[in-house]
């Protein structure tokens, strides 16, 4: 048993109220859960098979979604759970041990509980890299490969008043595999389920992460880099332990799902605009419901659509950025059409401040950090240009769209002045005092979390924030190079001193503003995390799971959960520190292909 708060609001007051359930503790507890909405209301493709085996590449012409079994990993042993997801959905925590539980979430759907599909399924998408529409890597040359290669979704329930979709990570070969083997490496499973747990935490808005299980028997090669490498590119071949780690969200739908939809449509393929259409009110019922009603005509619901999504997807980079997060590879298969955060693949978050950083080798800069506004306008469009075969024959619903998509960037703007404002405990934006700290920070360097996590305890000195300054950054790639004794020259302290005295007056009085220094520090805490999930964090846990030990994993989980507490000293002297000079330049630390 356990107590769930819930809050309402009942004209204009928020209500909280408590009820007490019972903790779902076997699959044959969960089965009365489940509600397939996908698979019961969307088209299948027509060449599927019908028992789910389809593990081979081919062309899906139609359909939204292929039936496909998994493929289990052999052996499966536990790693981590969510406790926190868990509890959300009325899990007991002791379910994520349980034998018929690991062999789901491992792969195998046969001899389950009634209730549960003996399939799952993969959706297919197209590409567009930056607003532009991609199709040469797919093998056929026609876009028609494109899709959920080693994804699989295996079941869909309505848990805590809410629809949740939960999808194998590395659950093997679909028909969209172009010819990969369908399996995750432990080190991207650990990566990518920990920082699920991360981005929640941190309050971004993000696909959640359910478990963790590993193959004591399954292992693939992959090219990665080798101890010491400083190459930009993996440089050797290594044999890894096989791994599938179970996302969960709302949905997985994405703005590329839109896009292929839309293609076939202009192409006048059969069927195309109708499934278009359906696609669309099922995103809506799965992630927009609350806030576009039913009974609107399709035109309206699609601009309500257009405007929903452009007030999450500016929300959504904004976070981003406040946190120090680059999602390095912004495609809109990358993109989910519900607004959060979706496909830990070379992502990273940044030591050393520089609008260019950028920790996947082959993302190029317009996918860098301070470029994200920008590489999700363009997703924007990708998105409203899915749209638009839909309102072909009501020009003034076209034009209301078109207006949508033009305004992005003034959204986007707003969204990223209130983040700045935030992070620097104004009540307003102050476009100078940004502009000359932004180019301190690139002058000096500074490590950003550690910057603006001890500028949040109002300093009256800059001796305080000089913690946070990085002495030497070695080959750093994407930062600045400082001379190691810029930082003891008179003009560079009188620059930052200057800085801090006009920052401590722009935040105001108590007289003035209506908020104590202590009050300041306290907001300023609560959007400025003191932890964040660095790869040098990250790279021993994964190399010590891979001999068997998950003790570091577990150590990260808890610590990376709690990202603003300031948790204890000896805490702090092993996390809350700069980047260390070795692993700058270290290949699969300060840059990382997109090998998993």
């Amino acid at each position: 048993m356990f107590d769930q708060t819930h809050q309402t609001t009942r004209a204009g007051v928020i209500v909280q109220t408590t009820t007490t359930t019972t903790l779902i503790k076997t699959l044959d507890e969960l089965a009365p859960s489940l509600d397939y909405s996908l698979m019961d209301t969307l088209t299948p493709d027509p060449d599927a098979t019908a028992d789910g085996v389809d593990h081979h590449p081919r062309q899906v012409f139609s359909g939204h979604y292929v039936p496909v079994v998994p493929t289990p990993i052999g052996q499966p042993e536990y790693i981590a759970h969510s406790q926190t997801l868990f509890r959300e959905l009325g899990l007991s925590d002791q379910l994520a041990q349980d034998a018929d539980f690991i062999r789901l979430f491992s792969g195998d759907l046969s001899n389950q509980p009634q209730g549960f599909r003996t399939t799952g399924w993969a959706t297919g998408y197209a590409l567009s890299i930056y607003g532009t529409q991609y199709t040469q890597q797919c093998p056929f040359r026609t876009g028609n490969a494109y899709g959920d290669g080693r994804a699989v979704s295996v079941l869909e329930a309505v848990l805590g008043n809410q629809r949740w979709e939960m999808q194998l990570k590395g659950g093997g070969r679909t028909p969209y595999c172009r010819g990969g083997d369908g399996r995750a490496v432990l080190r991207s499973s650990v990566r990518e389920f920990l920082a699920q747990e991360h981005m929640h935490a941190l309050g971004v808005p993000t696909t959640r992460s359910l478990t963790l299980y590993v193959s004591k028997t399954d292992r693939v090669r992959r090219p990665w880099y080798a101890e010491g490498s400083r190459a930009l590119d993996p440089d050797r071949m290594v044999t890894e332990p096989v791994a599938i780690t179970t996302r969960v969200a709302s949905s997985f739908i994405r703005v590329g799902q839109l896009e292929l939809f839309a293609r076939r449509a202009r192409k006048q393929q059969a069927n195309a605009l109708i499934e278009l259409e359906q696609l669309v009110h099922h995103l809506i019922e799965r992630e927009y419901a609350d806030e576009i009603p039913s009974s609107c005509g399709l035109s309206e619901r699609l601009l309500m659509l257009a405007k929903a999504f452009r007030g999450r997807l500016t929300k959504l980079v904004a976070n981003w950025i406040r946190v120090g997060y680059c999602q390095g590879n912004f495609n809109s298969d990358n993109c989910a059409a519900g607004g959060f955060t979706l496909d830990y693949g070379p992502f990273g978050f940044i030591d050393v401040f520089h609008p260019d950083y950028q920790p996947w080798t082959g993302g190029g800069q317009h996918f860098a950090l301070m470029n994200q506004p920008m590489a999700a306008g363009k997703n924007f469009g990708s998105f409203c240009q899915a749209l638009q075969p839909l309102l072909a024959d009501n020009s003034q619903a076209l034009r209301a769209l078109h207006e949508i998509e033009r305004d992005f960037s003034q959204v986007m703007q707003a969204e990223m002045e209130a983040m700045w404002a935030a992070k620097l405990g104004l009540t307003e934006f102050d476009a100078d005092l940004f502009q000359q700290l932004e180019r301190l920070m690139m002058r000096t360097p500074v490590d950003y979390t550690r910057f603006f996590r001890e500028l949040s305890k109002v300093p009256p000195s800059i001796q305080a924030l000089k913690t946070s300054f990085y002495q030497n950054t070695g080959n750093q790639r994407f930062a600045p190079h400082s001379q190691q004794d810029d930082l003891e020259t008179q003009p560079l302290d009188a620059s930052w001193s200057l800085w801090l005295s006009q920052w401590r007056q722009a935040l105001g009085t108590e007289g003035e503003t209506g908020r104590s220094e202590a009050q300041i520090r306290a907001q300023m805490k609560a959007v400025n995390p003191k932890y964040t999930l660095r790869e040098w964090l990250l790279a021993p846990a994964y190399q010590a799971a891979m001999a068997g030990n998950y003790h570091l994993i577990h150590e990260l989980q808890t610590l990376m959960t709690q990202p603003y507490t300031e948790q204890s000293q000896a805490i702090a002297e092993r996390f809350y520190r700069q980047k260390p000079i070795e692993a700058f330049g270290a290949g699969g630390i300060s840059h990382l292909s997109c090998s998993s």
